[in-house]
């Protein structure tokens, strides 16, 4: 992941001209990330799936898709974006539609691990979630079929295999198996 300078802050990031690569903006310093693997791409699919057909069964809110961008702090300014999120129907409701990024952090975002991503990185940006606002963070990874959840108590779970994440914390009512989000 390469380090620019050419902006600074949320209005700045979202008025850089469009080339292909996706952006996040961290402390003030634009991070460029590289497009995703295949494998990330499928879990990320796969996750987007389950959690949107919960939520809209549930009516418990929005979810967005990869890349969304979310606002987590003002000055340094950071936006970041998740693989996949949840926001619920109240926060949706009290802050409407936008074009731009989503003013605040999700209730529950989800990171699936690539290839590239060092531990300290994923998990950096797990926490940083929990900093922005957020209940919970799943972190997905696809090479050990494993998950891990963070929540804003500072504890953090491993998972795999057959185990079954309640996530109802963040996500009103949502099981789901580990095994399913790697099918």
């Amino acid at each position: 992941m390469a380090v620019q300078t050419a902006a600074k802050t949320v209005e700045e990031l979202w008025n850089l001209s469009e080339d292909g690569y996706r952006r996040e903006l961290v402390g003030g310093e634009v991070r460029v990330m590289t497009p995703a693997g295949a494998e990330h791409g499928r879990v990320t699919a796969t996750v987007g799936i389950l959690l949107g057909a919960h939520v809209r069964d549930t009516a418990s809110g929005v979810t967005f898709g990869a890349e969304t961008g979310f606002v987590l702090a003002r000055d340094p300014d950071t936006v970041r974006a998740p693989d996949a999120a949840f926001v619920t129907k109240d926060h949706a409701d009290a802050i409407g539609r936008t074009v731009k990024y989503w003013p605040r952090a999700p209730d529950f975002a989800v990171e699936v691990v690539s290839p590239e991503d060092s531990f300290r990185e994923v998990e950096e940006k797990a926490l940083s979630w929990l900093r922005g606002g957020s209940l919970a963070v799943l972190v997905l990874d696809p090479s050990r079929r494993a998950a891990t959840i963070y929540r804003g108590s500072g504890e953090a779970r491993a998972y795999s295999g057959e185990d079954t994440l309640d996530l109802s914390d963040a996500v009103p009512g949502w099981t789901v198996g580990v095994a399913e989000l790697f099918t």
